[in-house]
């Protein structure tokens, strides 16, 4: 009996050794996909296909790490909110950027929800730890899973509430889910399982430079999508840029209004969602 149970303990350890494997596998190839996606040109056929590969690789691989946490009870407390906020965000960034449909605004419900449970239960385990007296390092996850839960919970209300969004809010809410998902993944690959990296690489201070890239990145993208007053122009360009129709009064075209921001790919990416919401 006792040889038995070696023996199904052992199979169970290989079984979880496989699953570990492919779950860290899937996870470089979406890590590969999302540093394509954020770092090609944007609204291009390239980035699209990019994006696409790491929406349908972190999906099963969150949803994979959430099962192994939880069946397993590895780092429960952390691993379980990383999984559940990085699907939630990967999901409601790909369908900011699809045609809406019955199902995609089902699925921004459902995020809603797990974001916003996600968020508030982060944030009351971080003040617990603080009420007792716990500091450190270990509280920095629970805040920042909890503060990234409910700030994009609460977009998910008002996308609800108000039925769409366009323009550079539209791409921004894109951005930046994808961006703190890759940001999500990054950080529990290099840091979290940095075991399986060679040693002679593995040194905390590079292992940390590809997870802070991404975070700034990000960042920098947000400020140029940043609302902002459009310049006031002055009466000569604007008699420049108008006609003049049959009673001789002036006619200004909206050319300027027409034209796309070099980052957003020659205005490929918005002819795109204009036709779709048309």
């Amino acid at each position: 009996m006792r040889k038995l149970c070696l023996e199904i303990r052992d199979k169970d350890m290989i079984d979880m050794r496989t699953t570990l494997l492919i779950h860290i596998a899937g996870g470089s190839l979406g890590l590969i996909a999302g540093f394509l996606a954020l770092y090609s040109p944007k609204g291009g056929a390239f980035h699209r296909r990019a994006g696409a590969a790491f929406v349908w690789t972190m999906v099963p691989m969150a949803l994979g790490g959430f099962l192994i946490s939880a069946v397993e009870g590895v780092a429960r407390e952390i691993n379980i909110p990383a999984a559940l906020l990085t699907m939630s965000l990967v999901v409601t960034a790909f369908t900011t950027v699809r045609p809406s449909t019955r199902f995609s605004r089902l699925l921004d419900r459902v995020a809603m929800v797990l974001l916003l449970s996600v968020g508030i239960t982060c944030l009351a385990m971080g003040i617990r730890a603080i009420s007792q007296g716990e500091s450190g390092p270990a509280l920095v996850p629970w805040f920042m899973f909890g503060f990234a839960g409910i700030i994009a919970g609460w977009g998910d209300v008002r996308l609800l509430r108000e039925g769409t969004i366009t323009g550079s809010r539209r791409i921004a809410r894109h951005l930046w889910r994808m961006s703190f998902s890759l940001f999500i993944a990054a950080l529990s690959f290099f840091i979290g399982q940095a075991k399986v990296i060679p040693e002679p690489i593995r040194i905390m201070p590079l292992l940390a430079l590809p997870v802070l890239l991404v975070l700034l990145t990000m960042l920098f993208w947000l400020w140029r999508l940043r609302p902002r007053r459009a310049p006031e122009k002055p009466a000569t360009l604007m008699r420049a840029w108008g006609t003049t129709d049959q009673s001789g009064h002036e006619q200004v075209h909206n050319h300027d209004l027409n034209c796309s921001p070099w980052w957003r790919g020659k205005g490929r990416f918005n002819n795109q969602q204009e036709n779709r919401n048309e």
